[in-house]
């Protein structure tokens, strides 16, 4: 999911999870209202309506229009539709659970292949991972020791990579293989953000 969505999407559920809500989003689903008119239907005092309506603007889910003294009130079919193309997609949804259990999983791996030995200035590498999705989080963890853009000569990433495990030949190569990294006449350089 894409980061700027993903507030969005709270703000809607957190919208909608008030049952009161949730029943003028049904009801303006329908037909125009006024505060009062919803006062009536819903058993609710008119202040408590318009706080409910105040909340569900904000998303923009209703439409206002004048008609005298009257304001009415209608949910805005389009915003909801616009909802669910681009932010109620299977894919979307299930992306915030994959995003967050796959995070969980990167920092049990960095947990379990980092050690942290205060006598040493740098977290060490215990070894390198067999497995090559645990082996491409320690890779991307350590690719972030490297600036963007920034050119390297071989000897010099060779002495950071060095703070972390001997086998810094293992690492650069790995490093280059999984394109976290970039290499041309011994000078290296990482161009993207992990």
């Amino acid at each position: 999911m894409q980061k700027e969505s993903f507030p969005i999407l709270l703000r809607f559920f957190k919208a909608l999870a008030d049952d009161s809500r949730l029943k003028i989003v049904g009801i303006l689903a329908n037909q125009e209202c006024s505060v009062e008119e919803l006062a009536l239907l819903l058993h609710l005092k008119e202040p408590t309506i318009s706080h409910h309506l105040t909340k569900l603007n904000e998303l923009n889910l209703v439409k206002m229009r004048s008609s005298g003294n009257t304001q009415l009130y209608k949910l805005d079919s389009e915003i909801l539709q616009s909802f669910s193309k681009e932010i109620f997609t299977s894919v979307e949804i299930t992306s915030v659970v994959e995003d967050e259990e796959s995070q969980v999983w990167s920092n049990k791996v960095l947990k379990n292949y980092i050690s942290s030995d205060r006598t040493n200035s740098h977290p060490r590498l215990k070894e390198i991972p067999a497995s090559r999705k645990k082996r491409l989080v320690i890779l991307k963890w350590l690719a972030n020791n490297f600036e963007i853009k920034v050119n390297y000569p071989e000897s010099k990433v060779n002495e950071i990579l060095k703070r972390y495990h001997p086998d810094c030949a293992t690492l650069r190569r790995e490093l280059i293989c999984h394109q976290l990294m970039q290499r041309e006449n011994g000078i290296y350089w990482r161009q993207l953000g992990l």
